[in-house]
């Protein structure tokens, strides 16, 4: 305290270097995307004048689709996900923070302990399980390898959430004749929309940005997603940097747009969890 008080221009300075080097990748990006090749190669750092829609133009013309097919892979597997990581992160928190016995707690606990563990370390496994139930190299099996291994996210997030709806809530419309599967759905889940929010925008960027999964578990027959379709571009004798920067824009746009419109409800959960957790 005492430094940055005989020096007040430390933090300013501290605060423009850290902006400019997370700024400095994405200006990179944004910059190349509207540059021709040649202007690439002798400068990437130079701005793009005269600029140019010719590289998004040419990846979305590519006629084997590559980022299309990618772009529908990706969509198709991110809102499953999401969708049934919710639901079921959101009915598993608040069984758990219900329950009272040492069984909730303990599974509570284990599924923490999940959070710990990362996907490279069981992918094997999991491919091998995958491959026994038919499901290797399909949409089902990579959605079904993200439910099980985010659902113990979502149950954290959500058991934060639920332990502040009061009880007496629950209990009215119980006396009121509703049923559990009513009391959750009509009166705790419609109370956990800044939870969900979270949850949805954390996990569609986790799961929409995922590289290595995908890449080993739909493999070549089953289709590729976005981030595997900028790898896949990428040619051993010939590299178009043009299409490349135009493909990681793309690939960045629609969940740049999903974090927009859910902005507003992601900031009221990340500080309700903060007072209320």
């Amino acid at each position: 305290m005492r430094n940055t008080r005989r020096a007040p221009w430390v933090r300013p300075v501290a605060a423009l270097t850290l902006t400019a080097v997370f700024f400095l990748p994405l200006y990179l990006v944004l910059a190349n995307v509207f540059k021709r090749g040649e202007d690439i190669t002798d400068s990437a750092v130079a701005p793009p004048w005269p600029p140019t829609l010719e590289n998004i133009s040419r990846v979305l013309d590519r006629p084997d689709r590559l980022f299309w097919n990618g772009l529908v892979n990706s969509v198709t597997i991110t809102l499953l996900s999401i969708v049934l990581l919710t639901v079921f992160s959101a009915m598993l928190g608040h069984y758990l923070c219900r329950s009272r016995g040492r069984a909730a707690r303990i599974t509570l606990l284990v599924l923490l302990a999940g959070l710990m563990i990362p996907p490279q370390v069981i992918l094997v496994p999991i491919t091998d399980m995958l491959r026994l139930t038919g499901m290797m190299a399909t949409l089902q099996g990579i959605v079904a390898f993200n439910v099980g291994y985010y659902v113990p996210f979502g149950v954290f997030v959500f058991s934060g959430f639920i332990r502040s709806v009061p009880l007496e809530l629950e209990e009215s419309a119980a006396i009121d004749g509703a049923g559990r599967w009513r009391v959750f759905w009509q009166v705790v889940f419609p109370l956990l929309r800044p939870a969900t929010a979270s949850v949805l925008i954390f996990l569609g960027v986790w799961i929409w940005n995922d590289f290595l999964n995908p890449l080993i578990i739909l493999g070549p027959a089953g289709g590729t997603t976005v981030t595997v379709g900028v790898y896949r571009a990428i040619g051993e004798h010939q590299q178009d940097y043009g299409q490349l920067f135009a493909l990681m824009f793309l690939a960045a746009l629609p969940v740049l747009i999903f974090y927009i419109v859910l902005q507003k409800h992601f900031v009221k959960g990340l500080t309700g969890g903060a007072v209320k957790g």
